[in-house]
């Protein structure tokens, strides 16, 4: 019984860690690198015909160039409304439409902005430790009320605790490539 339990909440605990990882991923996607990608548009809300709809409903997305993202909305009449979202998000795009596509011109960033965007996610990636510590925490805490309620030895405790650190760190380690991936994506010229 003692074993099972230890085991759910491990279980549980790697879950956790893994919604973090992926959560620090989406976080990281939506920092601009000047390189066109539909993930800056592709969440965008947009009145349909009266309906809040994502963008990515709406449309399909390519990138003929580095720096160009080009929007082909599934219905033509959606044009105008798919156009006025992304002119009110204030991403720094302007859309030009041309009645079949509209496209989405990326400015090149300057240093400055560019170390902006890295602070932005180094504080991202700070966060995402940060939460992948506290899972650890909860995880102790509930190991330790398992010892007090079921008994478990203190060498069984030591040996689980031991293991969630290693977990932990692992998970850490993740989240620091892929910050040293973005970080080298911002800065790349």
């Amino acid at each position: 019984m003692d074993n099972e339990l230890v085991e759910l909440i491990m279980v549980d605990t790697r879950e956790r860690m893994a919604k973090a990882i992926e959560h620090v991923k989406v976080e990281f996607a939506n920092v601009r690198t000047g390189r066109a990608s539909s993930s800056f548009v592709e969440n965008l809300m947009v009145d349909y015909y009266g309906a809040e709809t994502p963008l990515k409903q709406l449309a399909n997305f390519s990138v003929p160039e580095p720096r160009l993202l080009v929007v082909s909305p599934y219905d033509k009449g959606a044009m105008a409304a798919i156009e006025k979202a992304i002119s009110s998000a204030d991403l720094g795009l302007n859309p030009s439409n041309d009645g079949v596509v509209i496209r989405l011109a990326f400015p090149t960033l300057t240093e400055e902005r560019r170390r902006s965007f890295v602070k932005i996610v180094k504080t991202k990636a700070e966060d995402a430790k940060v939460a992948l510590r506290a899972v650890r925490r909860h995880a102790r805490q509930e190991l330790e009320n398992l010892e007090k309620e079921q008994g478990l030895s203190k060498d069984e405790i030591e040996h689980f605790e031991k293991v969630l650190d290693k977990m932990t760190q692992d998970e850490v380690a993740v989240v620091d490539a892929l910050l040293s991936h973005k970080e080298q994506e911002l800065l790349e010229v």
